[in-house]
């Protein structure tokens, strides 16, 4: 679906990030850049890449500086020779930056929600803002995908990530205005996805069963997503078969979305 197209992928280190960006090889992107603060872990999706067949760009990136990013996506753009496709798919959440029994909307600490709203907002904004001239460049149907969350369409208890990722549905949706008619700008909602971070924090739950309800009992598909299935999704969304899309918000969900319960029992892995 994305034969000859040079796209870019933030937070591409582990976990959806990199499963996204094997997914867009697979799919016949060209060339692929791919950023995170992680080398050691980048460098792994890099030579990952590297035996698929892809041409790789491995750029370090914090998510936190407006200037690495307008140097990256300059640095991409250079060296593919142009920008196809933005995957903003970076993100982190509350309980990363502090202790998990200080991330309650009272208890929370300003420099938490400041660092949760750099990384999950303003730097899909500043990609975006620096990622258009490149897009809108682009014949090979230029598109943005933004990563949102099921966070961002109903309450969590993670107020800074939730409030975060509200906005990168609205941004969406801004960043589609803005843009059309001739760049898409499309972002999708995961549910609870299977990754190296999703499984260290139910194996520290002294509880597991009540941990695995409250990450994924309101899933009516009873598992943990996988990211090979968002990012399958974010491909279809930056794909051209997905032409007539903009400014819509995918659950990627299991479901979550479609009632109001949570099952009394969830199966664990």
């Amino acid at each position: 679906m994305l034969g000859d197209k040079r796209i870019l992928v933030t937070g591409a280190a582990r976990g959806m990030g990199r499963e996204l960006a094997l997914e867009a090889a697979r799919q016949g992107a060209s060339r692929i850049g791919i950023t995170d603060v992680d080398d050691a872990e980048l460098a792994v999706t890099a030579s990952l890449l590297a035996e698929s067949g892809a041409q790789v760009r491995h750029l370090r990136a914090d998510l936190r500086s407006t200037s690495e990013i307008r140097d990256v996506v300059a640095e991409f753009a250079g060296w593919a020779g142009g920008l196809d496709t933005l995957f903003n798919n970076a993100g982190v959440l509350d309980h990363m930056f502090t202790d998990a029994d200080r991330t309650g909307l009272e208890t929370l600490e300003e420099e938490v929600w400041d660092a949760v709203m750099d990384i999950n907002l303003k730097a899909v904004w500043s990609a975006i803002k620096f990622a258009a001239p490149h897009l809108r460049a682009s014949e090979r149907g230029p598109s943005v995908v933004n990563a949102a969350s099921v966070a961002g369409l109903a309450g969590t208890h993670m107020p800074a990530y939730g409030v975060s990722k509200a906005a990168v549905i609205q941004l969406t949706k801004v960043a589609a205005v803005n843009l059309a008619p001739h760049v898409r700008v499309n972002c999708y909602c995961p549910g609870a996805i299977r990754t190296p971070m999703s499984d260290a924090h139910l194996a520290a739950a002294t509880d597991r069963p009540a941990r695995a309800r409250s990450m994924y009992g309101t899933h009516l598909i009873p598992r943990l997503g996988l990211p090979v299935e968002v990012a399958r999704t974010a491909c279809f969304l930056a794909s051209d078969e997905a032409s007539f899309l903009t400014g819509v918000a995918v659950p990627v969900d299991g479901g979550t979305m479609a009632w109001r319960g949570v099952h009394d029992v969830v199966a664990i892995d």
